[in-house]
């Protein structure tokens, strides 16, 4: 049984599939650096409390320019997605950062697997790429949950959060699961930031290390293996 229908017509689904391929691996790099400029203005947009009119404006236009990127980014490959729907199946993490601007950095990890480097399969390669997913993943979390707290509770009646510093602490002592209880988001988009982050804080404390090395070792002990029966 064909498990990809319509494949089979003239390769359609085949050839579909290579173009998409071919688009991820050409962009990925620039996605990247994309990702990281809107960190940083996205950051800078926060952070700063006096910004002149025209930085704020200057920003907000690299900052709109981006999304329009990354949505065109998304449009062409589901364009090129011979299944449309397994398409937006396999990649909710793309369109959640269309719709959800916080989640935009985050694409540095999916976009990663597209460099040339992280696609080798070789044992260094698969433990380099597993390092710097894990590295990643905890620094951008912690740093866009903050960052996204901080524009909420800022200036919010009662708030405790009211500058980068504060926000950074918090979001590290509740990923932790120690819970100081010194600063506390009050508005509701900071506490549903924070149940976000605590369950977050649980995944990569209790899993995260256990799951690296365990598919780790099951990656390089097949290699090891494949190498040895040739």
């Amino acid at each position: 049984m064909d498990e990809h229908p319509g494949g089979s017509e003239s390769g359609g689904g085949t050839e579909h599939d290579r173009r998409r391929r071919h688009w991820e691996t050409a962009t990925s790099i620039p996605l990247v650096a994309l990702s990281l400029v809107f960190l940083a203005c996205y950051s800078v947009r926060v952070i700063d409390t006096e910004l002149p009119p025209e930085a704020e404006i200057a920003l907000n236009a690299v900052i709109a320019t981006i999304w329009v990127a990354f949505a065109a980014d998304y449009v062409i490959r589901l364009g090129l997605a011979a299944h449309k729907a397994a398409f937006v199946r396999s990649a909710p993490l793309d369109l959640l950062s269309v719709a959800v601007p916080v989640f935009r950095p985050f694409l540095l990890l999916t976009r990663l697997k597209d460099i040339p480097y992280f696609r080798r399969h070789s044992g260094s390669s698969v433990r380099f790429r597993l390092i710097i997913h894990a590295a990643l993943f905890v620094v951008l979390f912690v740093y866009s949950i903050a960052l996204a707290v901080l524009a909420a509770e800022r200036g919010a009646p009662g708030a405790t959060i009211e500058s980068f510093g504060d926000s950074i602490w918090w979001a590290c002592v509740t990923m932790t699961t120690v819970g100081y209880g010194d600063y506390v988001p009050v508005t509701v988009l900071g506490r549903i930031l924070a149940v976000i982050l605590m369950f977050g804080g649980v995944a990569i404390v209790g899993v995260a290390t256990a799951t690296i090395v365990s598919y780790l070792g099951e990656r390089i002990g097949r290699q090891r293996s494949g190498h040895d029966s040739r």
